[in-house]
């Protein structure tokens, strides 16, 4: 089969230094341009969350104003701690880093991968080796890693965190945690773990979605704990499509829940809960609101794989619902393209 031409540059949309900027004690996403239109359009809510002095409104605007300067210069900033990483650290489990191979992989998930990509397959064949989890709501799950590479990742994982390596943070609404592409596992593991066996999943599951031409990604670790991050606010992925694998460790609480997608009304009413299995993975949509419960006891290691298809969000950026504006970025960006991928029929994998 002709495979699509990878375009030479990724991007990010301009939204990214304006458009859902986190206040967690808040529990808010806000648009912030300038002070006149952070008080003009959130005033009241802001009042109403607990901001009602002059000087809790100038502690926000400065915090604001630092993450927007955060995100400015987070391409470059990483890309200089991937380098410093590359050169200077020593792992702990140096296997890790070789090129992903199916021992890694459960049967079931290697069962679903080998099946999607069979002469024949349809989403009634595939739905017969995943879990669904809400019909309705389109999240499946699936036995993704062995428990002994679980615990091998989970090791190095560690190992990293407790070096004196920089670290950036996953996302911009968890503080605990580290990005795939830093630490240099993207290539050996995150890529062949989405070209290989995700993109025959998701073409299935998800063809509306790009589930087919996924052509990049953004992978990260996150890490709930006491006395560090407990929860995580509602919010919906700068992603098609999502895949949330449970690491380890022991822990209770913690769980996901799900409500509508992030356009619909109502949204959240009578949110879905889904309890985390260590070595699972779930695969889900990334404009499906959701959020974690906060962690009981224990601690809770999650890979999250946000998949892109830039021949869907080319066309509309999921953070600010426009035509994306687009400014070049390092690595994989957000996921959009200055130019359309050669295309070839890839999407239709059936």
């Amino acid at each position: 089969m002709a495979t699509a031409r990878l375009p030479r540059r990724f991007c990010r949309c301009a939204c990214f230094c304006s458009e859902n900027l986190y206040v967690a004690r808040y529990g808010l996403h806000l648009r912030f341009r300038s002070e006149q239109q952070l008080r003009r359009d959130y005033g009241p809510i802001l009042r109403s969350r607990g901001c009602v002095t002059p000087l809790d409104f100038q502690q926000l605007l400065a915090e604001l104003e630092q993450e927007v300067e955060r995100r400015r210069q987070l391409g470059q900033k990483s890309a200089a701690r991937k380098a410093l990483i590359a050169s200077s650290y020593h792992p702990a489990r140096p296997e890790i880093y070789s090129s992903l191979q199916d021992a890694a992989l459960a049967p079931e998930f290697l069962g679903a991968s080998e099946y999607s990509t069979s002469p024949g397959a349809d989403l009634k064949g595939l739905l017969q080796r995943l879990e669904t989890v809400s019909d309705e709501k389109r999240i499946y799950r699936v036995p993704v890693f062995t428990a002994s590479f679980c615990q091998a990742l989970l090791e190095e994982l560690e190992h990293f965190e407790q070096s004196d390596m920089p670290k950036g943070r996953p996302n911009t609404m968890n503080n605990y945690g580290m990005l795939m592409s830093e630490l240099g596992l993207d290539e050996p593991l995150v890529t062949p773990l989405r070209e290989r066996f995700l993109q025959p999943l998701m073409a299935l599951l998800f063809p509306e979605c790009g589930g087919g031409c996924l052509d990049s990604h953004r992978a990260f670790v996150v890490k709930y704990a006491l006395g560090q991050d407990l929860e995580l606010g509602c919010h919906y992925d700068n992603a098609e499509l999502t895949l949330n694998v449970a690491l380890g460790k022991a822990f209770t609480g913690g769980a996901l829940y799900f409500g509508g997608l992030f356009q619909a009304p109502a949204a959240l009413r009578e949110p879905l809960e889904v309890e985390h299995v260590v070595g699972q993975g779930v695969l889900h949509r990334g404009g499906q609101l959701h959020g974690a419960r906060p962690l009981r006891t224990g601690e809770r290691w999650n890979l999250i794989v946000w998949l892109r298809a830039s021949t869907v969000r080319n066309h509309l950026c999921p953070m600010c619902c426009q035509k994306p504006d687009l400014v070049d970025d390092e690595g994989f960006g957000d996921g959009f393209t200055r130019d359309e991928p050669t295309t070839v029929d890839v999407c239709a994998l059936t």
